[in-house]
């Protein structure tokens, strides 16, 4: 079953599998070859980061509250000027730049190590969590069509679910029944058959397919007059 990128797009998300992984690579440096030197920096990497992301969000907070003390002191009655912000006790040491880019090299050099796992995985925190498939009975396209000068432009997107979808199946109705125009496997589509003469309504409608066989429903049909 096809899975999803390990790594979370929020910040917090990433500090937690920097920890995660700081946590538990110490079992596993034998069976990967990893340097030392290599852990230890992952290590403080992780830990200066999960202290890092707090504290940059109450430096933050302070920024606004002294701006708004500047404008109180000058204009106002009545307040009480911020506290400074310091760093607290115990603050991990400054690493230098590149935590992201350190720890995935790390990362990439253990799954492509012939001793790895995806049970070794799940416990470092670098395998991400599987699809959950969707019901190919109920999928139905969201597609809209413009008619521009000289071609209709057709929006049309996997809704989520390219891992389980081969490509999208779009036809057209010019006024003599519905034919097939193009099966696509990359979102959005310009058709650029020739425009009549007189103005003309053509429609359009898309069904998504798995291999060799249309699945799900057709899309709510759309309309266009183009020509003239």
């Amino acid at each position: 079953m096809p899975k999803q990128y390990f790594l979370p797009n929020t910040l917090s998300g990433k500090s937690q599998k920097f920890i995660q992984f700081k946590d538990n690579i110490g079992a596993y440096t034998t069976t990967f070859g990893l340097a030392a030197g290599d852990i230890t920096q992952q290590g403080a990497d992780a830990l200066y980061f999960a202290a890092l992301l707090p504290f940059a969000d109450t430096v933050g907070n302070a920024a606004k509250q002294w701006n708004s003390w500047k404008d109180n002191v000058l204009t106002g009655t009545i307040g009480t000027e911020p506290i400074l912000i310091t760093k607290p006790v115990g603050f991990p040491g400054s690493v230098a730049a590149g935590i992201l880019t350190r720890y995935l090299l790390l990362v990439n050099a253990i799954k492509a190590h012939k001793n790895y796992t995806t049970a070794i995985g799940d416990i470092l925190g670098i395998e991400g969590p599987e699809d959950t498939p969707p019901d190919l009975n109920t999928l139905q396209p969201i597609i809209d069509a413009l008619a521009t000068a000289s071609v209709v432009k057709i929006n049309w997107g996997w809704g989520g679910h390219r891992a389980f979808l081969s490509m999208c199946e779009l036809q057209v109705d010019r006024g003599s029944g519905w034919v097939p125009l193009v099966y696509d496997t990359t979102p959005n589509y310009e058709d650029t058959h020739p425009f009549p003469a007189t103005p003309t309504v053509w429609k359009y409608r898309a069904i998504y397919r798995v291999d060799d066989h249309q699945v799900g429903l057709w899309s709510l049909e759309v309309s266009v007059t183009v020509g003239g």
